[in-house]
């Protein structure tokens, strides 16, 4: 199956031209950091440890759009990614890990993006917010150090 997504014209086209390959690798991972960074941001802000001067639910209204439009890039630039070596990809243990990092993370990111009018509300920011906000950083983080290191794990990329 997967080596049928390999021989779509399309998915050649782009794997065996080098600016091409290039463009969608810069692409991912710039979404990646413009994603990343724009939760993190949310994060630390609930965390209280930036921007203080402005409401959680403030800074989450205006990055998580920002965010969100970051991590669709990454995701079709991701797959674009992906399809070129589907055969060798799929069966990896550690991409696998990866892709469950960047859903429970995804998953944190969410439930900040949904919490964050009520949070500043508050007075104070709940402990359980800061939990959550820490625990989504922790994620991503642990996601890039992931992808970091499947090729030396696994010989791919």
């Amino acid at each position: 199956m997967w080596e049928a997504l390999e021989q779509l014209s399309w998915v050649q086209t782009m794997g065996s031209t080098g600016w091409m390959y290039s463009t969608i690798a810069v692409t991912h991972y710039i979404s990646m950091f413009w994603f990343i960074g724009s939760i993190a941001v949310v994060d630390l802000r609930v965390m209280g440890l930036v921007a203080r001067d402005r409401t959680v639910g403030d800074l989450a209204q205006q990055f998580f759009p920002w965010a969100w439009t970051g991590f669709a890039l990454a995701m079709i630039s991701g797959f674009c990614m992906f399809a070129t070596d589907a055969g060798d990809w799929a069966p990896s243990e550690h991409f696998h890990y990866k892709l469950g990092l960047i859903a429970l993370a995804v998953a944190f990111a969410v439930v900040v993006q949904t919490s964050a009018r009520k949070w500043s509300e508050s007075s104070e920011t709940p402990s359980a917010a800061k939990v959550i906000a820490l625990v989504s950083l922790l994620l991503w983080i642990a996601t890039i150090i992931m992808a970091s290191e499947i090729p030396a794990l696994e010989g791919l990329g």
